[in-house]
């Protein structure tokens, strides 16, 4: 440390800091990966029926469910780190509770939407009819696993909040097990189970997010965890604590709302480019959301820690952290897109592609993964640490503002008016929404408008 400059210094954490972010960040980080990794097994074993692209579509109405209802759980979870540092379990059940609510509203609509409209969302995607048809066979069952999935998350929000991320991750490998065993056997007929092709791999994906659900609940109530209460202390909230609640949320449920119908909007211009640009996108996506486990885990330490710091009032120590989750993330960056360039090939091989076309672009798309990649990291930092103060409303702007305004305009001239055919090419133009984001981000970190203690905005009623 003593070779750094001294305006350096600031962003190197001591090694207490370090332990406590190990802590936190390695077990969602090893939950992340492993349910990655597992969707990569998923995605291999699809492959062997040729049905990447129809379970790749499919799959896009429950991302973007999850994706606004990571804007209901991370509302609430900003309070119930809050509530947490302050010590006050009273309003961090009522925080719970709150993320209940939204997140639950949010999964069932979505769910009356693909049960009744599957075709025509379907459409929206890609217009091959073989594709749709059996898109809407798998979302037909999937769809019903969207509102276990979501209290799922809200679970492992909570227990972020209170930096207990080890039981998240043991459910959740349980739940990732269940759901490679039973698509193994349903998809294939393996273990006396029948073969059912695609709909064996919805029916392993309902029963996984049932199970999840299910010891997740028997588990917090079991044990006495303290963000969870009667059906009277968490869903009882005086109109005055939800609003004021709301108020800090639903910035962050539109900016994952447009987000999520941005990353929609970036299927249909990468979509014209063809089948086989599809494929190669998706098995690139895979094999990136392996590394998105060194993000996630970051991410959530931050957000805990910088949020317990900012409830008990101790801005000082609260920015003081932050500058050294800056140096980290910058540090892990690095390493990371540097593995993810050396091994693009080898994991692309895994999926057992036959096409040389689909391989070559698949391959650019992992190895374009590395900048992306790296530039998210460190934006997300700035994210998380903005979240953990309650400056939502700046947050929605540099997320999805900036992707609408830069990010899909880039992709679509390029795609639609200059005609660039290569997938992988347009890819990486569009990557100067990252760079955009990380001058706009560091600059508001810096002025500090996230240093709050929202603990303050809520009175302690029951």
């Amino acid at each position: 440390m003593t070779i750094l400059p001294m305006s350096l210094r600031k962003y190197v954490g001591p090694r207490e800091f370090v332990r406590k972010v190990l802590w936190i960040a390695v077990p969602l980080a090893l939950q992340q990966l492993l349910n990655s990794a597992m969707g990569v097994v998923d995605s291999i074993m699809v492959a062997r029926i040729n049905q990447v692209t129809a379970v790749g579509t499919a799959a896009q109405i429950e991302i973007l469910m999850m994706t606004i209802g990571y804007g209901a759980a991370a509302g609430a979870g900003i309070y119930m780190a809050q509530f947490y540092g302050a010590n006050d379990r009273t309003n961090q059940r009522k925080s719970f509770g709150f993320g209940v609510m939204l997140i639950s509203m949010i999964s069932v609509a979505w769910m009356l939407a693909a049960y009744f409209f599957a075709s025509q969302l379907m459409q929206i995607y890609i217009k091959d009819s073989v594709v749709i048809s059996a898109s809407v066979s798998y979302l037909s069952i999937v769809l019903f696993s969207y509102l276990p999935g979501a209290l799922t998350m809200m679970f492992s929000f909570a227990y972020r909040s209170i930096q207990k991320t080890v039981i998240p991750m043991v459910i959740g490998i349980i739940a990732m097990s269940i759901n490679v065993i039973l698509n193994y056997g349903l998809i294939f007929g393996n273990f006396g189970l029948p073969q059912l092709g695609l709909q064996g791999a919805a029916i392993g994906t309902l029963i996984a997010n049932m199970t999840g659900f299910a010891i997740h609940l028997i588990y917090a109530y079991s044990s006495k965890q303290p963000f969870i209460g009667t059906f009277r202390e968490m869903f009882k909230i005086n109109r005055d604590m939800f609003s004021k609640m709301f108020r800090r949320t639903y910035p962050l449920i539109f900016n994952e709302f447009f987000f999520g119908i941005g990353g929609t909007l970036y299927i249909i211009a990468f979509g014209t480019l063809g089948t086989k640009a599809m494929d190669s996108y998706y098995v690139g996506t895979q094999i990136a959301n392996i590394f998105m486990f060194v993000i996630m885990g970051i991410n959530n330490a931050n957000s805990s820690m910088l949020g317990a710091e900012l409830g008990k009032g101790d801005l000082a120590e609260a920015r003081r952290k932050g500058n050294y989750f800056i140096g980290l993330g910058l540090m892990m960056s690095v390493i990371t897109s540097f593995i993810i360039l050396i091994s693009a090939r080898f994991m692309v091989g895994l999926f057992g592609l036959s096409d040389p076309e689909v391989v070559r672009g698949a391959i650019l798309i992992v190895q374009i993964f590395s900048l992306r990649l790296s530039l998210r990291m460190f934006n997300v930092i700035v994210f998380s640490s903005l979240r953990a103060g309650g400056d939502s409303r700046f947050l929605a702007f540099l997320d999805a503002g900036i992707l609408w305004m830069i990010g899909l305009p880039t992709a679509f001239i390029f795609v639609g008016i200059i005609k660039i055919q290569s997938i992988a090419l347009v890819f990486l133009l569009v990557q100067i929404e990252q760079i955009v984001r990380v001058i706009i981000g560091m600059k508001r970190y810096i002025q500090g408008s996230w240093l709050k203690n929202l603990t303050q905005e809520i009175a302690s009623e029951v």
